[in-house]
């Protein structure tokens, strides 16, 4: 079903554009009871608890786990349940962020919610916008925008100005109404959405599962329009960060100038200048410079995996980071800059390290290996014991088969 005439041209990447599923337009009903369901508040208490089960809020809750997990349940029942209990701290990355972080019992409704409703979300989605989706995600992203640098011969960049704390609560309401018929659900998103402001009547909190969907699904109605009513050759959106193709320059500024207007007088957003330019002189975009025959790091991406870098092999050379956990973190910022043609760099940053601490070229693993024998006490028997105790007791998790 489309929302708008699909383009009939042969160069239109998109004519066969669909929402995934039968009827996945019409409006979903009968659900709360089973997002209220025992067994899948269960289920959500698994996936929140999942790489955390050790922090001290998530302990206290699984102490009296079927107390907690059937308060939860009377109380969405009983519409009696309070949302809002958000901590906050700060981030730069590079710039500043404010994290807003739900307590543990709001997390599983969050989830519980969307093990229900995160099929829905996802029927309206194109197949060209990548976050939050699964079998999607950053690289799947990124080679598809690669090969659109290769295509055309122009780009057109678009980022939504302070994304999170500029969606319109009434707005995104009124697009549940769209999706759902089922009042009880509703009115539990109506209080997830009120519970939270950056300014009156707008913004969703950065780092609630509800309002990754939230916000991935607000901008779905502007990719449809963007590629069935623009008809754009070709696009990409990760998040609120968007991108366009074309042949034609002049085209592609005059298609960007209607999507931006679409985007204030429906959505109420505003987007930063527009960035175009043609394809050989690169583009930016999800932490690379992507060129028609080549991909690079940009310089934040390089900046953070030389900090990160150099953070591991210190901890790992004082002892106070254990072998295992390591390998784990290199190889997650090795996997990331795996995708560009970033030869040598990694082993410059490690070859400028081994020369700052006076190691001898080829000699660094004995000595890593030599300090971890000498500070093998640094985690005590008994801080390991103490932990094995906390969790041991902790409720089992079912093999979990809803997506994240």
């Amino acid at each position: 079903m489309y929302l708008f005439a699909p383009d009939r041209s042969p160069h239109f990447e998109s004519r066969h554009l669909h929402v995934n599923g039968k009827n996945s337009m019409k409006r979903k009903g009968y659900l709360f009871e089973r997002v209220a369901d025992i067994d899948n508040l269960r289920t959500a208490f698994c996936k929140a608890r999942k790489r955390k089960s050790a922090k001290t809020d998530i302990l206290e809750f699984s102490r009296n786990l079927d107390a907690n997990l059937s308060r939860i349940r009377r109380e969405l029942l009983d519409g009696t349940y309070r949302f809002g209990a958000y901590s906050y701290f700060d981030i730069h990355d590079p710039k500043r962020r404010v994290i807003c972080a739900a307590s543990f019992p709001e997390r599983v409704i969050h989830h519980a919610i969307m093990n229900i409703c995160a099929e829905h979300f996802e029927n309206y989605q194109i197949p060209y916008s990548y976050a939050r989706r699964k079998n999607k995600g950053t690289f799947a992203a990124l080679e598809r925008a690669a090969r659109c640098q290769r295509k055309y011969q122009w780009h057109l960049k678009l980022d939504v100005r302070k994304y999170f704390d500029s969606i319109s609560h009434e707005i995104l309401y009124g697009k549940m109404e769209r999706m759902y018929k089922d009042r009880k659900l509703l009115d539990v998103f109506r209080r997830i959405i009120d519970s939270y402001h950056a300014r009156d009547g707008k913004g969703v909190p950065i780092g609630n599962l509800t309002s990754q969907y939230f916000a991935n699904h607000y901008l779905s109605f502007a990719d449809r329009y963007a590629v069935e009513k623009l008809r754009i050759p070709a696009y990409v959106r990760y998040m609120d960060d968007m991108f366009m193709w074309a042949n034609n320059g002049g085209e592609l500024r005059e298609k960007g100038a209607l999507f931006e207007k679409f985007i204030v007088e429906n959505l109420g957003l505003s987007l930063k200048p527009f960035v175009l330019n043609r394809t050989k002189h690169g583009l930016s975009a999800l932490g690379f410079i992507l060129y028609p025959n080549a991909i690079r790091l940009n310089q934040r991406s390089r900046e953070r995996f030389s900090v990160k870098l150099t953070e591991y092999m210190t901890l790992m050379y004082r002892g106070e980071m254990r072998e295992t956990e390591f390998s784990r973190r290199v190889l997650a910022i090795y996997g990331f800059i795996a995708r560009a043609d970033a030869r040598g760099f990694a082993g410059k940053i490690l070859r400028n390290w081994v020369e700052r601490h006076g190691l001898e070229p080829g000699e660094s693993g004995r000595e890593l290996e030599q300090r971890r024998e000498e500070r093998a006490g640094f985690e005590s028997q008994q801080q390991r014991s103490r932990q094995s105790q906390q969790q041991s007791w902790l409720p089992p998790c079912p093999q979990l088969k809803t997506a994240d």
